[in-house]
């Protein structure tokens, strides 16, 4: 399969914007709030600290055989930015994330991003679609399960695998 870059995907309430630099500072602000890395680990960057992230995820990953495709989220009505969807492309498989800023937890905004980036991702040729899910984050497994993937038996470092096989 041929590398992919991601685009601008567009739905109902929506528009998924390719990763620029520029952005960090307005994401500094969405991503903010600690709780978010609740289950994830860490803490929210600064808005000098996401930018030198943006940064190294613009350039992509070095590996022609990888592709770093990250998006940010719009919300088309506030026109303001309300968290990102992310996937890591090797062949035929892609690993996703996704977060939503606090303020807009609970609004569909996460499940309407996912479903549109797994839909983007099987058009580009993506055959499997994998998800990697804390246990107890029952907002992003229903996230997952909205976008067609299934929780399986296996985990990894603590997080339980999500996949879905397109086709």
């Amino acid at each position: 399969m041929r590398a992919v870059d991601a685009e601008v995907i567009g739905t109902e309430r929506l528009t998924l914007l390719p990763l620029e630099v520029r952005y960090a500072e307005e994401m500094a602000e969405v991503l903010g709030d600690p709780r978010l890395h609740d289950f994830i680990g860490g803490a929210p960057h600064t808005p000098q600290g996401l930018r030198a992230r943006y940064e190294r995820l613009v350039t992509g990953s070095g590996d022609p055989a990888v592709s770093w495709c990250n998006w940010v989220v719009r919300l088309d009505s506030a026109d303001c930015l309300t968290g990102t969807v992310q996937a890591t492309v090797v062949g035929e498989r892609a690993e996703i994330a996704w977060v939503v800023g606090t303020p807009w937890q609970g609004q569909g905004i996460a499940t309407e991003a996912a479903r549109a980036l797994v839909a983007w991702l099987g058009a580009q040729g993506v055959k499997a679609v994998v998800a990697h899910i804390h246990p107890d984050h029952r907002a992003s497994s229903a996230v997952a399960a909205a976008a067609g993937l299934t929780a399986t038996d296996e985990w990894d470092d603590g997080e339980m695998r999500w996949r879905l096989v397109i086709g």
